[in-house]
């Protein structure tokens, strides 16, 4: 005889977790999940659920979509299917503030499990001879131009103003990206988006202004720019001679497209 459907949160203080056992279908489980959820969040003092499942559970992680719950995490094998075989566990909650109706609702949930892409934004200056800004980090060997990881939320354009001014003390007001950049997957780093800027030349003030960020910037170098393949990675190579040679637009690793 097939086990009835029932769906069970136990709760811990101000937390609960969200359990569920016998055969049903997405929707009767999204519908008893919502329900049950619902009744715990508004009827009793609990501020969050939470819900794990294997990455292999389509039904279930869909379920869950649809009640509300958003993706916090994955965590890496942590389930054994077989004998040596493992698989992720999403992590899911459901928090007492979320909003889980309506248009906002789900776009809150899409938010948490469709994929994103880092967003890196930097800059090439030159200073009255032609030569260019390089910073020598204290993380790798290869050296960088300024500018750095964009933060969520905040316009590429900004994140490399604020950057910059952490780096080196250099207020600048920077346009349009010369280069918007897709960068493959390298080093353990997932893909992402680089918007390079012109940031032109620095007069001589400015040059003598910088100061460098003591934990992060070992040095800073003015480098020709015959030499600049010699410090950089090959893929900022190729996008340091395309903003020098006035290109603007499009690439794919470093490539300009059409």
């Amino acid at each position: 005889m097939e086990a009835e459907f029932t769906v069970q949160v136990q709760v811990s203080g101000d937390v609960g977790v969200v359990m569920w056992s016998g055969a049903t279908d997405a929707g009767t489980l999204a519908r008893a999940v919502s329900m049950a959820s619902d009744d715990i969040l508004l009827g009793q003092e609990v501020r969050r659920l939470e819900v794990s499942v294997p990455a292999t559970d389509q039904m279930a992680r869909r379920a869950l979509h649809l009640a509300g719950f958003r993706r916090e995490g994955i965590r890496r094998h942590a389930m054994s299917v077989d004998e040596g075989q493992f698989v992720d566990v999403h992590q899911y909650s459901r928090l007492s503030g979320d909003v889980v109706y309506g248009p906002e609702g789900f776009s809150g949930v899409m938010d948490s499990v469709l994929p994103m892409k880092r967003l890196i934004a930097h800059a090439v200056f030159r200073n009255p001879s032609g030569q260019v800004l390089l910073l020598q980090t204290t993380y790798k060997s290869d050296w960088e131009l300024p500018g750095g990881v964009v933060e969520p939320g905040e316009p590429p354009r900004v994140g490399a103003e604020r950057e910059i001014a952490e780096e080196l003390g250099l207020s600048v007001l920077l346009g349009a990206p010369a280069v918007v950049d897709w960068m493959p997957p390298s080093l353990g780093w997932s893909d992402a988006l680089e918007f390079i800027y012109d940031g032109g030349v620095l007069g001589q003030v400015a040059i003598e202004s910088l100061v460098r960020e003591e934990l992060e910037i070992h040095s800073i170098h003015w480098v020709d720019p015959a030499d600049v393949p010699h410090h950089v990675s090959p893929l900022s190579a190729r996008r340091i001679a395309l903003v020098l040679d006035d290109f603007t637009g499009f690439t794919e690793d470093g490539v300009p497209i059409g």
